[in-house]
C-alpha cells in the first residue's frame, strides 16, 4: 500500500506525542476537568436512595442539584422538568428527546460504508483509496455533512451522552452550535476516543512480539495455531492475535503448495469467531461495553464460541487431511520435515505483561463504576491514558529490531482512525431514528437479530452494524424470562453480539483484520482468492456452521 513505510517507524515521535498527551491530561487534572466529568458520570449511574418519607417529593429535596445540570455538555439546553427521570430512561434504553431526523439523513452513513466496501474493488479508485489521506477526506467530508444537518436543519431536542446524559433543546433560529457540539461530543469524545485508543494499544503492543519457527506443516499443527489464536483473540483482540500468529503460520507452511484454505480458516477463526469472550476481543463488543454492557458479561458467550470454533477446527482438519495434504508432493513434505525449527518468542516478556495491563485498564478503570474494594470512581479518560502510557513503555523499552522484522507500521491503525472518525459521526442520525422507530421494524426474535445483524456485518463493517441493532433492541420490551443487559434483553444481545462477530468473517470487508491478513499472505507468496472467490469459501464452509449454531442456540 502506498502509505506503507520501509522498516519500523522510529519510536521518538510516538513517545513524544504520548508524553504531550500525558502532560495535557495532568494539566486537566490540575484544574479539575476529568474529576468533574467523573462526578457527572457517577451521578448518572447511581440510583437515588430510597426514602419512604420523601416519596412523591423531589428527589433532591436536600437542596442538592443533579450534577448534570449546568454541565458544559448540556449547558443552556438541559430539559429542566426531571433530569433524573431522563437519565433513568436513557439507562433503560428509552428515547427521551424529540422527533428523530428524517430517513434521508442516513445517506452520508450509507455512502461511507459503501465507499469502504466498493472503492477498493474499482480499478479506477483502488489505488487512490489506498491512501489514508483519501480515506480521511471521504470520512471527514461525509461527517461534516451530518454536522451541517444538525447545525442548520434539525429542530427537535436530542439526547446528549457525554459525559453524562442530558437532553439538548434547539436554540432560537440560526446555526445551532449546541446541536453540532452535542453530536460531536457523543460521537468523538464519548465513543471514538475510547474505541481507537483500545485498538491502537492492542495493535502497537502486539506488534512488539515476534514468533518465529518452522513446525511440521501438517493439519494438526495448523489447527493448533488456529485454536491458540481463537483463545488469544478474546484477550488481545482479533487484530492483535492475527498480527501475532499469521507470520509464524505462513513460515510453517512455506514448503507446502496448498495454503490458501489454511489462511481462509485462519481468517474465519482468529480474525473473527475467536474474539467474542471479552469486549477487547472485537470492536463491536467494545462498543457494547461503552454502552453499559458489563465487562465480563461476554464470557456468557462461551458456548457459541466453543461450538463455532470447535466445528470450524474439525472442518479444517477434515478438509486438509482428506483434500489438500495428500496432494502435497513427497519432496515438499520431506523438505518441510528437514526444515523444522522450534518456535522462538521475542518481545513477549515485556509486551505480554503490557497487554495484560491493557486488559486490566479496560476492566477496572470504567468511570461509571467504582474500583472493586473502594468507593473511588476512576477519573474520566484515565482508562485511555493508562493504555497509551503502556504503549509508550512498549515502544520505548521493546526491541526496535523485532518491530522491523515484523514489518510493523502504523498504516493499518491510521486507516481505522481515518474511517471511524467519520463513521461515528455519520451514524448518529441512524441511531436516533432507531431509538424512535425500532419497535416498528418487525425485528424482535433473537434469530432475526442474529441474521440481520450478521448479514449486514458481512458486507458492512461489523462495529457500526452492531451499534445500530443494539440501539434497535433497546427500544423493545425484553422477552419473557430474559434478563436485561444495558437496556437490551439478554437473548437479543447474545444474538446481536455473535451475529456481528461471527458473520464479520463472511467477506474480506466484514472486519478489519481480514484484509490485513490477506495482504500479509499475498506478500508472502500465497495467491489469495478474490473478493467473491473468498465468499465461495465462506458460503460453503462457514455459513452452514453458523446456521447450525444459530439453530441450536435460537431455534
Amino acid at each position: 500500500m502506498s502509505d506503507h513505510s520501509h522498516g519500523a517507524p522510529k519510536s521518538g515521535p510516538v513517545i513524544g506525542a504520548i508524553l504531550a498527551i500525558l502532560l495535557a491530561y495532568a494539566g486537566g487534572l490540575a484544574v479539575g476537568l476529568p474529576q468533574r466529568g467523573t462526578e457527572l458520570i457517577a451521578a448518572a449511574h447511581t440510583p437515588p436512595l430510597s426514602d419512604p418519607i420523601a416519596e412523591g417529593h423531589d428527589h433532591d429535596h436536600d437542596g442538592s442539584e443533579d450534577p448534570a445540570a449546568g454541565d458544559n455538555a448540556t449547558e443552556e439546553h438541559v430539559a429542566g422538568e426531571d433530569e433524573h427521570a431522563s437519565d433513568e430512561h436513557a439507562e433503560s434504553g428509552h428515547h427521551v428527546a424529540g422527533a428523530a431526523p428524517p430517513v434521508w439523513t442516513v445517506v452520508p452513513f450509507v455512502f461511507l460504508l459503501l465507499a469502504i466496501a466498493v472503492l477498493p474493488l474499482i480499478p479506477a479508485t483502488s489505488h487512490w483509496w489506498e491512501s489514508n489521506a483519501s480515506r480521511f477526506k471521504v470520512a471527514a467530508g461525509l461527517g461534516l455533512l451530518t454536522l451541517l444537518y444538525y447545525g442548520f436543519a434539525h429542530n427537535s431536542a436530542i439526547d446528549s451522552h457525554w459525559p453524562a446524559h442530558g437532553v439538548v433543546a434547539p436554540s432560537d433560529g440560526g446555526f445551532d452550535l449546541g446541536f453540532v457540539r452535542t453530536v460531536f461530543q457523543n460521537a468523538i469524545l464519548g465513543e471514538f476516543i475510547p474505541f481507537i485508543v483500545l485498538l491502537f494499544s492492542l495493535y502497537t503492543i502486539s506488534g512488539g512480539i515476534r514468533i518465529t519457527g518452522d513446525l511440521q506443516a501438517n493439519p494438526m499443527t495448523n489447527a493448533i495455531f488456529m485454536a491458540a489464536g481463537a483463545i488469544l483473540a478474546s484477550f488481545i483482540g482479533t487484530t492483535g492475535a492475527a498480527m501475532l500468529l499469521i507470520r509464524p503460520l505462513l513460515e510453517t507452511n512455506q514448503e507446502r503448495k496448498h495454503v490458501v484454505h489454511t489462511v481462509v480458516f485462519f481468517i474465519f477463526i482468529v480474525c473473527n469467531c475467536g474474539g467474542c469472550l471479552l469486549p477487547i476481543g472485537d470492536p463491536p463488543l467494545f462498543l457494547g461495553y461503552l454502552r453499559g454492557v458489563d465487562f465480563f458479561w461476554t464470557l456468557n458467550l462461551w458456548q457459541p464460541w466453543l461450538m463455532t470454533n470447535g466445528l470450524l477446527l474439525v472442518a479444517y482438519l477434515l478438509l486438509d487431511e482428506i483434500a489438500y495434504y495428500p496432494r502435497e508432493t513427497e519432496a515438499d513434505i520431506t523438505r518441510d520435515i528437514r526444515n523444522i525449527r522450534s518456535l522462538k518468542y521475542e518481545g513477549l516478556a515485556i509486551n505480554g505483561v503490557l497487554l495484560l495491563g491493557v486488559v486490566a485498564a479496560v476492566a477496572l478503570l470504567d468511570p461509571s463504576k467504582t474500583i472493586p474494594g473502594t468507593d473511588w470512581h476512576p477519573w474520566m479518560y484515565l482508562r485511555e491514558i493508562v493504555q497509551i502510557a503502556l504503549v509508550a513503555l512498549s515502544v520505548g523499552l521493546g526491541s526496535h529490531s523485532v518491530r522491523e522484522r515484523n514489518g510493523f507500521n502504523y498504516h493499518a491503525i491510521v486507516e481505522v482512525a481515518a474511517l471511524f472518525c467519520g463513521i461515528f459521526i455519520c451514524m448518529q442520525p441512524a441511531l436516533q431514528i432507531l431509538n424512535e422507530q425500532g419497535p416498528s421494524l418487525g425485528i424482535s426474535s433473537p434469530m432475526a437479530f442474529f441474521w440481520v445483524t450478521g448479514g449486514l456485518s458481512s458486507v458492512l463493517d461489523n462495529a457500526p452494524t452492531y451499534v445500530v441493532f443494539f440501539e434497535t433492541a433497546r427500544t423493545l420490551t425484553p422477552l419473557e424470562g430474559n434478563a436485561t443487559i444495558a437496556g437490551v434483553g439478554e437473548g437479543r444481545l447474545i444474538a446481536i453480539s455473535i451475529g456481528a462477530v461471527f458473520l464479520g468473517a463472511m467477506t474480506y470487508i466484514g472486519n478489519g483484520p481480514n484484509f490485513m491478513v490477506r495482504a500479509i499472505a499475498e506478500s508472502s507468496g500465497v495467491k489469495m482468492p478474490s473478493f467473491f472467490g473468498y465468499m465461495v469459501y465462506s458460503c460453503t464452509l462457514l455459513l452452514p456452521i453458523l446456521a447450525f449454531v444459530a439453530w441450536y442456540r435460537f431455534g
